[in-house]
This record gives structure tokens, sequence and C-alpha cells, in this order.
């Protein structure tokens, strides 16, 4: 009986009014996450009130906003000494607010502004039933070929639902390379993950192939991050706590750190090495490192060219974020265990995606496999552990997902009757039959060849150079091998859009509306101004380099 009431005057005082702290949360500090996400609400609202006539420019100016405005508070919060002197954890201890956090997640705002371009395109697919007509399936929901779907093509319905879905993913990413505590990571992780996986889904033409690639990324991403929360699990079990500072106190000081009630189950090595490969798997998988790779060619060649670039661009560097910090602030005073798993990942991730490559038939399935390579040279970055791999890596991911961006919009306006011409052999001869297009995309191809004078060449030489100071000579020496060999099939295509006899029944350049062609445009001016001067932009990294612990 005793036993009762004592039990009962606990829950009486846990329970009893005013004990339980009110969190205290810096809105303004995160405002960039908010306002994205506060956005994407909006756009659900939009979707469910506003007549359908107008649901198309109302999303499309309520995303650019959004995202201006996102990107004008991180440039506020720089501008304020958070990346610097002021750098903190905030949120209760969720979210870190410093240098690496704010550049990735400016860098993930300008990428999506750009990628909501290329969304919003609707001038590239003949008008339908006088209807003009964007990337996207008229009608998801209807079965493909079936008779919902042409009254729907026939109605000139389009998906303008996209917009609010990719703003909750570019949401997900302005939290993942922020996140703090590892649940923090899981559940960012999830955000941006699900809606990815149904934009997959979403092409208007060769609609089973996109469904194909969804669930493929759906079934492999579930894995990866199956993975992930059984790792965090065992690293909670191994620290008594998910913040990233408390475990890597409880690594560095071990028994000091450990609470004397749970020091019978705590400490565990071994839930300490298990718990961090998995999470590093979930992590590895999101930046397509080999051999967690497998879903890339097939999801690049499914999903909507729009969302591929997107995909492509921004979740690699909210991915890469997220593996800097991990590794950086959790598990530094683990670097001789995963420093050799992190080289090995890196040689076959460099020269898997490198030669694989070579044997690729179509221009989606090859610059998939040339997003692999790069992984495995951003990870060269990423294993120098010092200052200046932070801020190569961040260089680098600046750089890459332009170049990317802009050459997947490309990829839209080569057309033939079935849609995007994706097929290498199609693309014989487009220099002849449309100079600039090709010129435009070659400059792309050289960015992602390191072919000086483009960001390209500023970035794998940030990257092998931190490397190479930090001893690790013959991972640069395999990159510089990886590169040549990707350099080959990239000079590929140059040489088959200008050297070769264009086909009598080759694909057409369709005439974009100014949201590709501005798109495109920002990918050169920026793919040439880091190649040509990079150094403003290269002490921008390094200033933004130091993580708060």
């Amino acid at each position: 009986m005793s036993s009762v009431a004592s039990v009962h005057s606990l829950w009486t005082a846990a329970g009893a009014p005013g004990k339980i702290p009110a969190p205290h949360i810096e809105y303004a500090q995160l405002a960039p996450t908010l306002i994205v996400l506060g956005a994407a609400v909006l756009g659900v609202l939009v979707e469910g009130f506003v007549p359908r006539r107008h649901r198309y420019h109302s999303q499309l100016l309520l995303t650019l906003v959004a995202l201006a405005a996102a990107f004008a508070a991180v440039i506020g919060l720089a501008a304020g000494g958070f990346g610097s002197a002021k750098a903190h954890i905030a949120a209760m201890g969720a979210l870190a607010v410093d240098g690496p956090a704010l550049f990735l997640q400016g860098t993930i705002l300008l990428v999506s502004l750009v990628a909501v371009f290329t969304f919003a395109e609707r001038r590239l697919d003949p008008a339908a039933h006088g209807n003009r007509v964007d990337s996207f399936a008229a009608q998801p929901a209807a079965v493909p070929g079936g008779a919902a779907e042409q009254a729907a093509v026939k109605a000139g319905f389009t998906t303008t639902e996209v917009f609010p879905i990719a703003l909750f993913a570019i949401g997900g990413m302005l939290v993942f390379p922020a996140a703090n505590d590892l649940l923090t990571l899981f559940i960012a992780l999830e955000v941006f993950s699900l809606p990815l996986y149904i934009l997959c889904a979403l092409a208007r033409r060769q609609r089973l192939l996109s469904q194909e690639a969804a669930v493929k990324y759906f079934l492999l991403g579930a894995f990866s991050s199956a993975f992930l929360l059984f790792g965090v699990a065992l690293l909670y079990g191994y620290a008594g706590t998910v913040t990233y500072g408390g475990i890597a106190e409880v690594i560095a000081d071990g028994a000091k750190q450990i609470d004397p009630a749970l020091a019978g189950t705590m400490g565990n090595d071994a839930l300490l090495l298990i718990g961090a490969a998995l999470v590093l798997m979930g992590l590895l998988f999101k930046v397509g490192a080999v051999p967690f790779h497998m879903w890339t060619p097939d999801v690049y060649q499914g999903a909507p060219t729009p969302v591929t670039g997107f995909m492509a661009a921004a979740t690699k560097v909210a991915a890469f974020g997220a593996l800097l910090r991990l590794l950086y602030v959790v598990l530094p005073g683990m670097r001789w265990d995963w420093q050799p798993v992190m080289w090995g990942v890196a040689i076959v991730t460099m020269l898997g995606g490198a030669i694989v490559a070579i044997t690729q038939t179509d221009i989606k399935r090859m610059l998939a496999y040339s997003s692999i390579a790069h992984a495995g040279f951003i990870l060269a970055g990423v294993i120098a552990t010092s200052e200046e791999g932070i801020s190569s890596v961040l260089f680098y991911l600046g750089a890459y997902s332009f170049v990317t961006l802009g050459a997947f919009a490309v990829v839209t306006l080569v057309r033939d009757a079935g849609g995007e011409a994706t097929q290498l052999s199609k693309w014989a001869g487009l220099g002849r039959r449309s100079p600039l297009v090709a010129a435009v995309f070659a400059v792309f191809l050289l960015a992602f060849a390191g072919i000086p004078l483009t960001s390209g060449f500023a970035g794998k030489f940030a990257v092998f150079k931190a490397a190479a100071q930090s001893g690790a000579g013959w991972l640069v020496v395999v990159g510089v091998l990886s590169s040549a060999i990707a350099a080959f099939f990239y000079i590929r295509v140059i040489v088959l859009m200008f050297f070769n006899e264009p086909k009598a029944d080759g694909p057409t350049v369709a005439v974009p509306s100014p949201l590709t062609t501005t798109a495109i445009a920002l990918g050169v001016v920026v793919t040439l101004v880091l190649g040509l001067a990079p150094q403003y932009f290269l002490d921008l990294a390094g200033q933004a380099g130091v993580f708060v612990r």
C-alpha cells in the first residue's frame, strides 16, 4: 500500500501545474526552415481552396517568394554573426546554427529556387487539347493509360501539388545538415525523403518507368532509414544520449561521463562501432556512394527530369552536410576507426562511378554514374579531417549542384515524338542542329570533367589539395585517375554532338520559356564565375568551415 502511495505522490509531483518547463525555441534563428515549411502548409491550403485555373500561378509565386525570403533570412543570420562568433546550439539542443549549417542551407535554397524554374516549365511539350502542360502527370492517381488519365489530359489538368511537395522536401533538407541530435537527423531524413519518393512517380510521359523508379527508391530508402534508426538506437545504448555533443564526450572521456546507474549497460565499444557504422550507411545511401548507390541510375532515369536535377543537386548538399557534422562533431575521437573505411568507400565510389559510366547509352544514366563518381571526389575532402577539408567540400557542393541542375535542364530541351530523347545516339550532330544548346551542355560536361577555368576544376583542386595535406596522397592519385577515366565519357559526348553527322530522324530542340532559360543561364554563369574567380567563394567557404560543438 505504501509503495502505491509513493508512486502516486511521484505522479502528482511530476504532473503538478508549473512543474514542466516550457521549451525555449529561438524562432528568429530557425526562420529559414520555418518560412519554407510554413509556405508548404500554405501550398496545401491553396490546393484545397483556390480554383484550379489559378493554382499554377499562385503556387509558383508562393514557392519563389518563400525560397527567396528563406535565403534572405540565411543571409541575415550570417551577417548577424551566427556563422562565426554567435554560432550556438538552438531549439533545446536539436539544431546547430553555425557556419557550415548556414552555408549549406543557403546553397540548398539557391539550388531549389533554380530547380523550381524547371518544375514550372510549360512550353517544352506540345499543348494538349489547347492547354500548356508541364513534365508532371495530369492526374497521378489515375491508372497510366486508363480512361481517368485520358479524361484528365483532355481537361487540361496539371499537378500543381508538386510545389508544396517540393517545399516539404526542401524544409527537411534545411534541417538535415543542421541537426544536432540523432532523432532530429532521422526526422529530417524522413521529411525530405517521403516527398522525393512521390515526386519521382509523377512523370507525364513514361509513367510506368517513373512509378517503377519511385517504388525502387522507396524500398531501398526504407532499408537505409531502418539502418540509420537501428544505428541511432545502438549509439543511444552506448552513450545514454542522442545529442551529438553528449555522444562525443562519452567517446572522449569514457567512464567519466557515464551515469553510475547505467554503467552496467553503457560504454560498450561494440555498440559504438556497430551503431556508428549503421548511421554512416544510412547517410552514404543518400550521398549515393558505392556500395549504397544501387538506386541512383534507375531513379535518375525514371523520375521526371526536373525532379532528377533537383534531387541530384539538393539532396547531395544536404546529405554531405549531415555526414560532415556526424564525422567531425560526433566521431572525431574515432577517426582511426572510420578513416580507413571511408578511404575504401571513396576509392570504390570514384572508380566504380567513372568506369560504369563509360558503358551507359542513356544520358540520364550516364549523369547518374557521373554523380556517383563525384560523391567519391567529395568524400576525399571529407576524409581530410581539417578545416580545409570542410571548406573544400562546401565549395565543391555549391559548384557541383549548379552544374548538375544546368545539365539536367538542358536534357529537358532535347526531344522527339516520345518526349525527351535521352538515348545518347540521338544526340549525334546536335552541335550542328542547335549550336547554342550543344555549347552550353559542353560547358557543363567540361565542368564535370574538371577542366581548368570551370568550377569543376576549382572544386576538385580544393578537395584533392585538402586530402593531400592531410596525408591521403594515394587517395588523390586514385582521384586523378578516376577523373581521367571520367573525362573520356564526357568528351565522348562532346565529340558526338559536334563531330558526328545529325540523323534525318534526329530529335528537335524545344524552345523553352524564360524559366528554363534562366535556370540554364544561371548554371553557366556560376560554372564560369567559380572557375575563373573562385577565391572569394573559397574564402567564404573557409569562413564557414567551423562546426559549433
